[in-house]
């Protein structure tokens, strides 16, 4: 910071009070003019001249006016030397000054984590490239790249691991890049990139180049940790967008390829603006519907393979719109997890199913957890809210996670499940009757339940000889169309005689 004096550097300096002004020039000439005009005076007066003491005077005089224009030259001198400081600190204070303006535009416009353009930044340079595109015919492409686990590292391993991550992946992606391209961090785990004269081939090879990039292990403390991401590109081949457009239709296409799953990418399409249009009105009506708790739960069986007893049965929320019936949790789930409503959701379903299990005796509700509840840090006070605002025990809740939520970090998914089990709730394994044709991959997921004493629920059992194979490999549950399509609870209570042993819930159908 510039030190206040600086502030006057630039004012008027008054001139030295010792200089040579006018009255003191005419003094030091009156001074040396008074021994000539005596002896003029005396020789017109016909007077004696005393030449001893005439020469005397005019030594005196002489020596006088010497000493004192020495004294203002020595003064005059000074104030050259302090000019000359002056001089050099005000260089000084302007070069700290213009050094100050660099860093403050630099921080204006660049990421202070990451050092990258900021949004600011890489909106000018999108605007300056089409700009150039548009005079010179080449085309130019606009990608956001979206961390899809981030959340999931930041809330398990910290913001400061989070952090760490967030510049690795910064240069991952300058690594990708041509030198005349930029690349910027819009905010948190969104980035975005502009790659000049390139076509839509160029910007393709660019988008998977970064996926198999980022894709590779990040070394972070306590571990690696593996991301992936979804990319959005937005390709113009007319010329005829704004920058504004360019990175709207680029972060539609991203929300796209995020749709489709993990790792991939997609190019933007007109239709897909109808698709965020649905998007966010189906997000407004399950809010209300949320709300107004116009939700509603059905009911599968889970059979005991080695008995054939109905053992439970896992519940199903519904959303009932008049426009569809019945839409299947497939189709808002997702977006429930996305948005944040899923709390809400499951405190609903929670509040649902505890009612039906005061009127039908004590039961064990098995809630499905995706890798990104497993992994938060306070999943075990939000369960517990759960069930305080439920009023559900402990003890009739058994949390239910697939083998692949457990192999995306087993260290952290570890600490969570003794957190778990302090609360008194159950867990288990659950969503692979599909491995049941591989008996090896079945085996080891029962395995690994065995080891982290955990129960097992095959789901999706379609036909005989899934259930057979299940039952001969340990799997104790199991769940499907071949057993039962989902039901009402009223039919549920009459299917298991009004006791049922045990009971599941989880939102996937």
């Amino acid at each position: 910071m510039l030190h206040p004096s600086v502030a006057t550097l630039t004012d008027p300096v008054p001139v030295p009070r010792g200089g040579l002004t006018r009255d003191r020039l005419a003094s030091l000439a009156g001074a040396s003019l008074m021994a000539p005009a005596i002896l003029a005076i005396q020789a017109l007066r016909g007077q004696r001249i005393d030449v001893p003491v005439i020469v005397a005077g005019c030594a005196l005089l002489f020596l006088l006016v010497l000493a004192r224009m020495a004294e203002l030259v020595r003064l005059n001198e000074s104030t050259v030397r302090e000019l000359r400081g002056t001089e050099g600190v005000l260089r000084a204070s302007l070069s700290e000054r213009d050094a100050l303006a660099a860093q403050l535009e630099h921080q204006a416009f660049h990421d202070s984590l990451t050092d990258l353009a900021n949004r600011a930044l890489f909106n000018d340079r999108v605007r300056q490239a089409l700009a150039r595109a548009r005079r010179s015919g080449r085309g130019l492409a606009v990608l956001f790249v979206d961390l899809d686990d981030f959340k999931v590292v930041n809330d398990s391993l910290g913001h400061g691991a989070g952090d760490r991550l967030l510049r690795e992946v910064a240069a991952r992606l300058c690594s990708c890049l041509r030198d005349h391209d930029t690349v910027g961090r819009l905010g948190g785990d969104e980035f975005a990139i502009l790659a000049e004269d390139a076509d839509l081939g160029t910007a393709r090879q660019l988008a998977e180049r970064i996926i198999a990039t980022l894709a590779a292990p990040f070394p972070l403390v306590g571990g690696q940790v593996t991301i992936h991401a979804s990319i959005g590109i937005a390709f113009d081949g007319r010329l005829a967008l704004d920058e504004a457009q360019l990175l709207r239709n680029a972060d539609i296409a991203r929300y796209a390829a995020k749709s489709r799953g993990n790792g991939t990418y997609e190019v933007f399409q007109s239709s897909m603006l109808r698709s965020v249009r649905d998007r966010h009105d189906v997000q407004a009506d399950l809010e209300g519907a949320i709300e107004r708790r116009e939700l509603v739960v059905h009911y599968q069986p889970i059979v005991d393979l080695h008995t054939g007893r109905v053992a439970g049965a896992e519940a199903l929320v519904r959303w009932p719109r008049p426009d569809r019936g019945l839409v299947p949790p497939a189709e808002f789930i997702p977006l429930a997890e996305e948005t944040g409503l899923v709390v809400e959701l499951d405190r609903f379903v929670l509040r649902q199913v505890a009612g039906w299990v005061a009127d039908a005796g004590p039961l064990l509700l098995h809630v499905n957890l995706s890798a990104h509840h497993l992994l938060r840090n306070d999943l075990a006070g939000n369960v517990a809210a759960a069930l305080r605002d439920s009023g559900l025990p402990p003890e009739c809740l058994a949390l239910e996670l697939t083998e692949s939520v457990l192999m995306h970090d087993l260290e952290v998914a570890i600490v969570r499940l003794h957190e778990l089990k302090r609360l008194g709730v159950g867990l288990a394994i659950d969503d692979f009757a599909g491995a049941a044709e591989e008996s090896a991959v079945a085996r080891a997921i029962i395995t690994l339940a065995t080891t982290l004493h955990l129960d097992t629920v095959a789901e999706g059992v379609e036909r005989p000889e899934q259930a057979t194979a299940l039952a001969e490999l340990g799997c104790h549950l199991a769940q499907g169309y071949h057993f039962s399509r989902p039901i009402p609870a009223a039919d549920m209570a009459r299917l298991t005689g009004q006791h049922p042993v045990a009971t599941t819930l989880s939102h996937p159908a």
